[in-house]
């Protein structure tokens, strides 16, 4: 018979994947622009650099977030809300930067703010799967 520990749900699997392809996905988006030629930073139109910076460097912590969430751990959901807050805190950043007249893609308002909602499921449901356990 399976431990808790052991058993993941389809829930946990779930978040644990599409947190890990999510941050992996951001990591190569975000490098390409960041460290790739000048035609990717072209091709990118008005990218918002702490936005990018931003994004880049939180993929890293979307990898262990889905890593811990896979392997049950407490930490992992701790880093996950925070994620979701930061993310947050990040878009509010980003339409103060539009409110002040600056350039941006729409495409990054897009996926602001699919990266909000998805890191606010993926904490939330994380925040109920540790109090089952």
């Amino acid at each position: 018979m399976a431990t808790p520990k052991q058993h993941r749900g389809f829930r946990t699997w779930a978040i644990s994947l599409v947190a890990v392809v999510f941050g992996l996905m951001t990591i190569k988006e975000g490098g390409t622009i960041l460290f790739g030629d000048e035609a990717a930073r072209v091709a990118a139109g008005n990218y918002v650099p702490f936005v990018l910076w931003f994004n880049f460097l939180s993929g890293f912590a979307y990898v262990a977030a889905g890593a811990g969430l896979w392997l049950q751990q407490r930490w992992a959901v701790w880093l996950a809300v925070a994620i979701a807050a930061a993310i947050v805190l990040a878009f509010a950043a980003f339409g103060m930067h539009i409110n002040s007249g600056g350039a941006y893609e729409q495409r990054t308002v897009i996926a602001m703010s699919i990266r909000s909602l998805v890191w606010v499921v993926i904490a939330a449901l994380a925040t109920q799967a540790l109090r089952r356990r």
